[in-house]
């Protein structure tokens, strides 16, 4: 399965930045994760309840239904007239994508990957008007966020919610500009929790490792990247970055799509706003730069080899040394530089991992390391 565009366009294309998405634990690629979904009807309608079997089945009321289905859309309702102001549609000399008011002074978040590499940047309401000037206040390319400011209009900052309060068949919302589309809604259900989702080099930006995506079936299509994932309480609980796309048949996979959790945004955002760039990133470091390498006979990605090591780094106080080829850490293969990433996005500063290790000379070993801290941008 694969990335598809990861929500934003870029001139000349539709669907842009191609990338893999590496889901663990993923039950089957289109398995049932809901695993149980059966359970909801064993031992319920069918069942006697020693009341009598005709009471046990009587079906539903229609009238009940209907208002069940009345009230849902009513919220719908509500929470788009509350939210959809919030969200922004975001153009650059580039291409398009979306962007939600984090404050009251004109800060927008956004992915990185719609305003890596922009010269000139503009913002617009979702009811239209005149786009704004904006500038890059900073952006951290790990977690694919970003933040824009605008200097002049009014605009309504949204309410971020507690995204690790979310639960596996929530109902949500995706808002964002689609295609250009701008004020695009659309709805589905949060499909699971704490995806690894992994995004490619494109132009400026130079991809991304998120290891705790929130994976949902509301439609996320290029130009969505940098909107709002909406509960029904209209609390933004995600910002969409990625959809999926299957090789095999080519063109999206429907109903599969990420977004970055709202608790990443609350911790990102504001170092961006006050420091124009990220002073603690919370995100594990071997403390070494790396590339990957290739079997020169059969050209297959088979270790990433080290460039350069931080000094008092884990990396360099466990002896890892330039020119050492790094294969392994804790027992998963690294053939690439990705693969690593995505190793250490499940990892925290001041974990111990055990690093397999090829060296200049062949020899095969292998160290602890104590992992530090990313870097801020």
């Amino acid at each position: 399965m694969q990335i598809n565009g990861k929500g934003s366009t870029r001139s000349g294309r539709v669907g842009t930045l191609a990338a893999a998405v590496l889901l663990l634990g993923s039950c089957g690629l289109l398995g049932a994760c809901g695993g149980g979904g059966n359970d909801i009807g064993s031992g319920g309608g069918a069942k006697e309840n020693g009341r009598g079997g005709n009471e046990a089945s009587s079906p539903p009321s229609t009238v009940s239904a209907g208002n069940a289905a009345s009230q849902v859309e009513t919220q719908y309702e509500k929470v788009v007239q509350t939210v959809l102001p919030s969200v922004v549609q975001i153009t650059t000399d580039s291409g398009e994508g979306s962007g939600v008011v984090y404050d009251t002074v004109g800060d927008i978040v956004t992915n990185a990957h719609v305003v890596a590499g922009a010269r000139k940047i503009q913002v617009s309401a979702a009811s239209g008007g005149k786009p704004l000037d904006a500038k890059l206040v900073g952006q951290f390319a790990p977690d694919d966020l970003a933040v824009v400011k605008v200097g002049g209009g009014t605009l309504r900052p949204a309410k971020f919610g507690d995204s690790g309060k979310l639960k596996i068949g929530q109902m949500v919302l995706a808002m964002g500009n689609p295609l250009g589309l701008s004020g695009s809604v659309t709805e589905g259900i949060v499909s699971q929790l704490n995806r690894e989702v992994s995004t490619k080099r494109e132009g400026a930006f130079p991809g991304a490792t998120i290891g705790d995506a929130i994976q949902t079936s509301a439609a996320i299509n290029p130009g969505n990247s940098g909107g709002a994932l909406v509960t029904l309480t209209g609390e933004v609980i995600g910002i969409p970055t990625a959809a999926a796309s299957d090789p095999q048949v080519g063109g999206s996979a429907v109903g599969i799509g990420f977004a970055t959790p709202s608790g990443t945004v609350q911790r990102i955002a504001p170092q961006l706003i006050k420091d124009g760039k990220v002073t603690n990133s919370g995100r594990a470091a071997l403390g070494v730069v790396v590339r990957t390498i290739i079997d020169p006979t059969s050209l297959q990605q088979t270790a990433v080899g080290v460039v350069s090591v931080t000094g008092g780094s884990g990396a360099d106080k466990a002896g890892i040394v330039p020119g050492d080829l790094i294969m392994a850490v804790n027992g998963t293969a690294t053939p690439n530089q990705t693969a690593l990433a995505e190793v250490l996005a499940m990892l925290k500063p001041g974990d111990k991992v055990k690093v397999d290790l090829q060296t200049a000379d062949g020899t095969k070993k292998s160290v602890e390391v104590t992992l530090g801290e990313l870097p801020g941008s």
